[in-house]
């Protein structure tokens, strides 16, 4: 619930610093232009190209899985941290916080570094509900091994909120997706994971519950 709260707030606070942003670009009606913006005023528009926008292909890797989930399979859900907040959909998660990382999508601090980007899925009202992660790993050679020590790190934890009943790990090219939480919940992702992407591989699955 603190959680809930924090990224709530967090996501009304960017949103008030947006609206609230002082328009500073906007001439008054009585500012006279100077002799410099004349020129530039009937001057030919240069040619320019918008820089591209930056990507995180973890966030779309779980975009489209959650696309892929029939309107009745879906709950409430929050993604990102507490730096990218996002309500209803997934979201960036920062890969310098190993502490972070390991509360919430249970990357072990020593497997942190096998990866440069994560995103984040989870139930709004209990994250052992569904929590899904997807994760850049930056050496195919490391793939494996990260695979593993998500997997024990998992199976090692100590649940608060009531146990998850299932994990699964997938890969997808140089990702891995990762999911834990209620049966029916896992099932419907493992359906819909291959539906968004055909080269998704099951790579680990276990029984939390038993």
């Amino acid at each position: 619930m603190k959680k809930l709260i924090a990224l709530s707030l967090v996501l009304v606070l960017a949103v008030m610093a947006i609206a609230c942003e002082p328009k500073t670009n906007e001439p008054t009606a009585t500012q006279e232009p100077s002799a410099t913006e004349e020129v530039t005023q009937t001057a030919e528009p240069a040619t320019t190209t918008e820089p591209a926008a930056a990507t995180n292909g973890a966030t779309e890797l779980l975009v489209n899985i959650w696309a892929a989930f029939d309107e009745s399979q879906k709950f409430a859900v929050a993604g990102g941290d507490a730096e990218n907040a996002v309500m209803d959909a997934p979201g960036a998660f920062s890969t310098a916080d190993a502490e972070a990382l390991d509360a919430t999508l249970a990357v072990p601090a020593d497997a942190a570094a096998y990866i440069d980007e994560a995103a984040s899925l989870m139930h709004m009202m209990n994250a052992n509900t569904f929590t899904a992660g997807a994760f850049h790993v930056k050496d195919a050679a490391n793939q494996a091994a990260f695979v593993e020590a998500l997997k024990t790190n998992v199976l090692n934890r100590q649940w608060m909120c009531g146990f998850p009943d299932t994990l699964v790990i997938y890969t997808i090219g140089e990702y891995v997706v990762s999911a834990f939480g209620e049966a029916t919940n896992i099932e419907n992702l493992k359906a819909n994971i291959v539906t968004a992407y055909a080269d998704a591989a099951l790579a680990a699955e276990e029984n939390l519950a038993a």
